[in-house]
């Protein structure tokens, strides 16, 4: 049993003992009462020792703890404990400073399934919490998350989703940004994934019969369609991403070796953040390294082989080298026709 759940049974033993006004508690009958309360919970507890029960008052009495009235009462040679007032309960009392901390922790964590199914309550809770508990009044900001409140298209995930828990055809008018025009498809909507803080759909395109994927901020409408779903009999989407970076999947792709000559200035950026789960490092230079992969290319694996500039080159495949090749040279012409005017 973890170790912050056996003190929250042992403050709760201790606090029904101290309210308790018809008998007289001494050590040895604490210790019991937190023995007996652990055992009910956890019946192969060890139970504790007095020096525990003396740390836990000590904890309660304090202000970073219950700030609790206990009070210690001679009884011959012996020494009861009771609250002196009895109407105190470490029940009614506000969040303690650490308390507080751990729940907005928590709060920021859960914030970022803000917009899933599922989780609309997050937002109340959070204005509940932080009015009612006043943890606004807290430390300032000290994590924070990446994520994108400005995306759109996260009002379209709660649909979706309850279209894939229910097998439900979807009609979707989408505007690509490869197109002039919107168009509608029917769509059997499989899995929802988000990479790159943006949100994507694969289904089964009902026209095509191929497997695509739809970025939810290109989606302009969402309605229910009325044809038979088809169901996913052929891909297993715990595997479906493992031969690449990101999203985009080839219908006829294969994985491939890539190498990549790596300086290794930014050798253990790449290390610490591998490109793909199939990285290996292949050999170790003194100025340059080189890293294989197995994966299939794409256009996301493109992008980040750009995003570390003169950092890495592409030395197989041939046809992967040529493309990056291919679109540095039109950066580079973009650059210098800005700088001629």
């Amino acid at each position: 049993m973890a170790t912050n759940k056996n003190a929250t049974i042992r403050y709760q033993a201790l606090n029904r003992c101290f309210r308790n006004p018809g008998r007289k508690y001494y050590i040895d009958d604490l210790i019991e009462a937190c023995n007996n309360s652990l055992l009910d919970i956890d019946p192969s507890s060890s139970g504790i020792k007095r020096r525990q029960v003396f740390d836990d008052i000590k904890f309660m009495r304090d202000s970073q703890g219950f700030d609790a009235p206990i009070e210690s009462y001679k009884d011959g040679r012996k020494v009861y404990y009771r609250y002196n007032d009895l109407s105190f309960s470490i029940n009614n009392q506000p969040l303690n400073e650490n308390e507080a901390n751990q729940l907005k922790e928590a709060l920021l964590t859960i914030s970022r399934f803000k917009g899933m199914p599922q989780f609309e309550w997050v937002d109340e809770i959070s204005a509940r919490l932080d009015s009612g508990l006043g943890l606004s009044h807290n430390s300032g900001k000290i994590i924070e998350f990446e994520q994108n409140s400005f995306l759109q298209g996260l009002e379209h995930i709660t649909p979706i989703y309850n279209a894939i828990l229910y097998q439900k055809v979807v009609e979707i008018e989408y505007k690509s940004f490869k197109k002039e025009e919107p168009q509608t498809l029917a769509f059997h909507p499989y899995f929802l994934k988000q990479y790159n803080n943006r949100w994507y759909i694969f289904g089964l395109n009902d026209a095509s019969g191929f497997i695509m994927n739809l970025a939810l901020d290109r989606i302009i409408s969402i309605q229910e369609n009325k044809k038979g779903f088809t169901p996913n009999i052929s891909i297993d989407f715990n595997e479906y991403f493992e031969d690449i970076v990101g999203v985009t999947v080839e219908n006829d792709g294969r994985p491939i070796k890539v190498v990549l000559k790596i300086n290794n200035n930014l050798l253990p950026y790449i290390q610490t953040k591998p490109i793909h789960g199939s990285q290996k490092l292949k050999l170790k230079g003194d100025l340059y390294s080189l890293i294989t992969l197995e994966l299939i290319p794409n256009y996301e694996l493109e992008s980040i082989i750009l995003s570390y500039g003169e950092g890495i080159e592409v030395t197989e495949p041939i046809s992967l080298r040529n493309k990056i090749s291919e679109r540095l040279a039109r950066i580079s012409n973009i650059y210098k026709i800005k700088s001629a005017k």
